[in-house]
């Protein structure tokens, strides 16, 4: 059978993107069970509960739902368990000194496979006040206007 080429996206979390300033991402790996990676593979996880805990030099992703394997037996898998992230030990201590310092938290942006490989994007994040929320939706909403009135300028039509 053929190696897996790419990347074949599995899960996003779009609100950790509206709820928080992200500052810093990294790339880490998962330790999975096998009816996990099945699980993966049909494309069904939730990443929106998900965080990130470092715990004794070791950084664990908490929350994340990868429902059990429908063709599983008795060695299926707990869909909530916590999960150990696989990231180098400078990545690990300088997440674990900015978490500590400045008040950040660790949170889930998507969860992909890499050539085959189960990999999960986690990034250093700030949370946002409600009025960070509202100003980013209305920039959002004033860039998409242009961009619908200089297309239509572009065509020749007018108001």
């Amino acid at each position: 059978m053929p190696k897996e080429q790419g990347r074949k996206m599995i899960a996003q979390n779009k609100k950790a993107r509206h709820d928080y300033h992200i500052e810093d991402t990294y790339e880490a790996g998962l330790v999975l069970m096998g009816t996990e990676v099945k699980s993966l593979r049909q494309g069904r996880a939730s990443l929106v509960d998900g965080f990130v805990d470092i715990d004794g030099h070791e950084a664990w992703l908490h929350g994340v739902h990868i429902p059990e394997y429908s063709n599983g037996t008795w060695t299926n898998h707990s869909a909530r368990r916590k999960r150990k992230l696989l990231l180098h030990r400078e990545e690990i201590d300088k997440i674990e000194r900015r978490v500590s310092e400045k008040g950040l938290t660790v949170v889930p942006l998507s969860l992909y496979f890499n050539d085959g490989r189960a990999k999960v994007e986690i990034a250093l994040a700030k949370g946002k006040k409600s009025w960070d929320k509202r100003n980013a939706i209305a920039e959002r909403t004033a860039q998409r206007e242009i961009q619908v009135e200089v297309g239509r300028r572009m065509k020749g039509m007018r108001d």
